[in-house]
């Protein structure tokens, strides 16, 4: 797509980050979930003081798909102790990539995931891995379209609701690139 960029959001987008988080996030799972269930979701998961946190958090980073200067997607990661699973300090955890709907299919996510992986070389991190709900069909198939296989589960609460995500990963550095000594 044109016009996109990837800039990287500072506590001075918190409201914007705010909006796309619930946004995005309500039209991903709504439509599957019980409304108290979301409503609580989205209070709390996007509450500013949590997001505060999150951005002052030197091990996370948020980044914002831009289209003419308006958000239509974000990117988290984290590394370090701010993973949500203590794997490997030497990993890098996607903890979000989220769309607006009207932009799904349009390569968008791709763009933010390529900027995470450019982040994990740039770290020189081992492997890149994240949590994806089981039932979230799309984002399996894209992150299994990029290299990631699954490894392990863990569970997600949504309000009252335990649901289950499988944690995929995707190696960075393979034999190929090992030096024999």
């Amino acid at each position: 797509m044109e016009h996109i960029t990837i800039e990287r959001a500072t506590i001075a987008d918190l409201k914007k980050l705010q909006e796309i988080g619930r946004t995005t996030f309500s039209e991903a799972f709504a439509a599957v979930n019980s409304e108290e269930n979301m409503k609580e979701y989205l209070e709390n998961g996007f509450s500013e003081e949590k997001l505060k946190a999150e951005l002052r958090n030197a091990a996370s980073q948020f980044y914002f798909a831009l289209l003419d200067g308006k958000v239509i997607g974000y990117l988290k990661i984290n590394v370090g102790q701010a993973q949500t699973e203590k794997l490997n300090l030497d990993a890098l955890e996607i903890e979000r990539i989220y769309l607006l709907k009207a932009f799904y299919g349009k390569k968008v996510g791709q763009l933010l995931y390529q900027k995470a992986i450019d982040l994990a070389h740039e770290i020189q991190a081992s492997y890149v891995w994240l949590g994806v709900w089981e039932e979230n069909y799309r984002a399996l198939k894209f992150y299994e379209k990029n290299g990631f296989i699954a490894f392990d589960k863990h569970k997600f609460w949504l309000g009252d609701d335990e649901q289950t995500d499988l944690m995929m990963k995707k190696v960075l550095v393979n034999e190929k690139e090992l030096k024999v000594s």
